[in-house]
């Protein structure tokens, strides 16, 4: 095992968790709270849990992911040019495109939240979806 095997463990350790909190979050907890909390409740807990896995986000899972993320680019050489190339550049490219488009979501999802829940709740959904949509480029770079 070398080191950039574990640098890409925690790489992937991170998206799964992160992209696994949000399918979790959408797919079970969601739905058991609208079915069994009143409605004051559901907020109080959706509000917690939101703010909770708002922090590890931000404390844990985004820090990890930018980092490693910027240090297996170097190590295999990834260039603002060579994103631009097809195959692995063009893969990586939109990957990290719609890792921003995300994170905005995501950001103005935290903020549309209590404000507006109609945007909320579509934030949430393109924040969730580009999350998978990420995942998928991500299993499609060619190995290198």
């Amino acid at each position: 095992m070398t080191w950039w095997t574990v640098v890409r463990f925690l790489h992937v350790l991170s998206a799964a968790l992160w992209v696994g909190g949000q399918l979790t979050v959408s797919l079970v907890v969601l739905p058991l709270a609208r079915r069994m909390l009143d409605t004051d409740r559901r907020a109080d807990v959706l509000r917690a849990v939101g703010r909770r896995f708002g922090l590890f986000t931000g404390a844990v899972f985004l820090p990890v992911q930018l980092a490693t993320g910027v240090a297996i680019a170097v190590h295999k050489g990834v260039t603002w040019a060579s994103l631009a190339e097809p195959g692995y550049g063009r893969t990586l490219a939109a990957k990290l495109l719609l890792f921003c488009v995300v994170m905005v979501a995501a950001a103005l999802h935290g903020w549309a939240t209590g404000r507006r829940p109609g945007i909320a709740r579509a934030l949430a959904v393109i924040s969730l979806v580009g999350s998978v949509g990420i995942v998928l480029l991500a299993t499609a770079l060619p190995a290198t």
